[in-house]
């Protein structure tokens, strides 16, 4: 693992690579899958706070006649709160692309996940 680190009383800033956390959640009117990427951690004793990237799959069922596949990867952005040691909360960005129907957009998610 790729670390960098500033420690500073009891708290430190780190940049990472992976992290181990798993999250699950909704998004976009589906639902994804992912695990934290390339991020800027912030460290206390008793929560961490990620801003960083977010490999995941998409499951979302197309209901337009000429369909897209149900499972989409895809990278978002956005924060991951670790708390108790375990539990993973997540708020994420993904960007829908445009179609010839739709324009461009960024949609919110929220998730629950847990650090392995």
């Amino acid at each position: 693992m790729l670390t960098a680190v500033l420690h500073a009383q009891h708290k430190k800033i780190s940049a990472q690579a992976f992290d181990g956390i798993i999250v699950a959640g909704y998004a976009d009117n589906g639902a994804y899958i992912n695990c934290t990427g390339p991020a800027v951690k912030y460290t206390t004793q008793k929560w961490n706070l990620m801003l960083g990237f977010l490999p995941s799959v998409k499951i979302k069922e197309d209901t337009s006649a000429v369909k897209n596949a149900t499972l989409t990867p895809t990278l978002g952005f956005g924060a991951t709160l670790t708390i108790f040691k375990h539990l993973a909360i997540q708020v994420p960005t993904f960007y829908i692309p445009k179609t010839n129907v739709d324009n461009g957009r960024w949609t919110l998610g929220i998730g629950l996940g847990y650090k392995i």
